[in-house]
């Protein structure tokens, strides 16, 4: 699926099933929350943290989806084209970090 189809497919679900988009600083709002939760896994799956006993195994992917969808709505309410924003953006980076990553000797080491 291409980033603009992904665009429509949300958008065509906020149409089928919502009422209407939330309103960006609540869109924001979620997304912090749905980052959050993708850092608490990250936390208990990689870093040194551990699940408590009551506590699901929560799924990565599905949070990752949900950061995913959130930013999507975002874009979407914004008029932000995510196809030409990531590749606008690719070539900023590219110009600006072209060589730099790979002369650093902490990643290099």
């Amino acid at each position: 699926m291409t980033v603009e189809e992904l665009q429509k497919k949300v958008d065509d679900w906020i149409k089928a099933h919502g009422v209407r988009y939330f309103d960006e600083l609540t869109n924001m709002a979620i997304l912090s929350e749905e980052v959050g939760e993708v850092a608490r896994i990250i936390a208990r799956k990689y870093g040194e943290q551990s699940f408590k006993e009551s506590e699901e195994e929560a799924e990565l992917a599905d949070e990752l989806a949900d950061v995913l969808f959130v930013l999507i709505c975002l874009a979407n309410q914004t008029g932000v084209n995510l196809s030409e924003a990531i590749e606008k953006n690719l070539l900023k980076k590219t110009t600006r970090d072209g060589t730099r990553h790979k002369s650093n000797k902490k990643l290099n080491s």
